[in-house]
């Protein structure tokens, strides 16, 4: 048995990710945790209990809508669409953490200072 260790996801990191995945088209919620599992080479592996709410509250907040349609397997599906305050708080988001993990490297990767 493989032991599997996972990265616990920030609070607000799953909700930029879920606008991430929305970004490439509308997706079921199946489809949105799978995509952030493939994507991630399943270092995140993302459960039902958080990310329903984590998409309820996107929509709450305008940037996600969902509609029901009937999927391939002709099971009813519930799929979500990233809206353009969507898009916009994405690319808010993806600054925001491109310069929070440039400094968090940069912080780990520091070497300690020759005292004289």
């Amino acid at each position: 048995m493989v032991d599997r260790t996972t990265i616990d996801l920030l609070q607000g990191t799953l909700s930029v990710l879920i606008l991430k995945s929305l970004s490439w088209g509308p997706a079921h919620g199946y489809g949105i945790a799978r995509w952030i599992e493939q994507i991630t080479d399943d270092e995140l592996l993302v459960e039902e209990g958080s990310l329903y709410p984590a998409l309820h509250r996107l929509q709450a907040n305008g940037l996600v809508t969902s509609e029901w349609e009937i999927s391939d397997t002709n099971r009813r599906v519930k799929t979500y669409t990233i809206t353009e305050a969507g898009r916009q708080r994405l690319r808010a988001e993806m600054s925001r953490w491109t310069r929070f993990s440039t400094a968090v490297s940069r912080a780990l990767q520091a070497r300690r200072p020759r005292t004289a």
